[in-house]
């Protein structure tokens, strides 16, 4: 699935191989973030209805310049939207605040309402997946896919729909890989591109003994080890900065792990969980 610089889904469709996110940088900051990722050189920007910062994302993208098919941009489906008229209707709100006549991907954000996480939602969710399909038929939407969801909420999907998702967006950083195997192993059995959320563990990895050491060890910083490791384990690092030194350093990742290093860095323990 993954080539230099791009991954692929399984409809042929490419994805820069790290994408911008924008989580928790409100609209009225979000503008210039979002202008100098771009100067850096990304061109994939990951936003979401719930982020409530898809019009400056937008402008920020039509204000640079470039032509549409140049970025990659990513939104998402509203985690509380279960439905079909309620999923389409939702999608035309993000393309109007986006100021975009398509979107490159569109995601399911989470199988569940966040403030009912665990509730059972597979018919409306099978529900909406159908909406998408109908979107991606009619040329609205590049690629498909979800994000949170499990292997128990992927499978209705595959059950009762024809189009298998394309991604599956989940928290994925050094000290969750055992946790997340199983589900990153069932991903890639069915060709689904898994894009890792929360790469720096919202930067609590960094100062981390193992980490530390690398970034001594290849003379690069604690976090392009940890986004190295995401492209090491076949997974789309998605980080968010608003410092524009930080933004830079995270595209500059053209080093390879040892495979005795990702090693190193399966077994660390997740500092979310000590």
């Amino acid at each position: 699935m993954a080539q230099k610089n791009t991954f692929v889904f399984h409809n042929g469709i490419e994805i820069p191989h790290i994408g911008f996110g924008t989580w928790q940088i409100p609209n009225d900051e979000v503008y210039e973030p979002v202008t100098v990722a771009l100067k850096t050189g990304y061109r994939h920007i990951d936003t979401a209805a719930a982020y409530q910062n898809e019009e400056n994302v937008g402008k920020a993208i039509k204000d640079f310049g470039l032509k549409r098919e140049e970025v990659f941009i990513t939104s998402k489906l509203r985690a509380s939207i279960k439905g079909y008229e309620s999923t389409l209707e939702e999608f035309e709100k993000t393309i109007s605040k986006l100021g975009v006549d398509y979107l490159d991907l569109y995601l399911i954000h989470a199988p569940w309402p966040w403030e009912e996480k665990g509730k059972d939602c597979s018919e409306g969710n099978v529900q909406s997946w159908k909406a998408m399909e109908k979107l991606y038929n009619d040329g609205k939407i590049k690629a498909i896919g979800v994000s949170n969801f499990e292997i128990s909420d992927l499978q209705p999907i595959l059950d009762q729909c024809d189009i298998v998702p394309m991604a599956n967006q989940i928290p994925f950083y050094i000290g969750r890989y055992q946790a997340q195997k199983e589900l990153v192993d069932f991903c890639h059995e069915h060709n689904i591109v898994v894009e890792a959320y929360s790469p720096l563990a919202t930067g609590e990895l960094l100062n981390g003994k193992e980490i530390t050491e690398l970034a001594e060890k290849y003379d690069v910083t604690p976090a392009q080890i940890c986004l190295r490791y995401c492209l090491e384990k076949n997974t789309l690092p998605l980080p968010k900065s608003t410092h524009e030194e930080r933004i830079v350093e995270n595209m500059q990742l053209d080093f390879t792990l040892s495979k005795e290093d990702v090693a190193l860095l399966d077994a660390v323990k997740d500092v979310r969980q000590s």
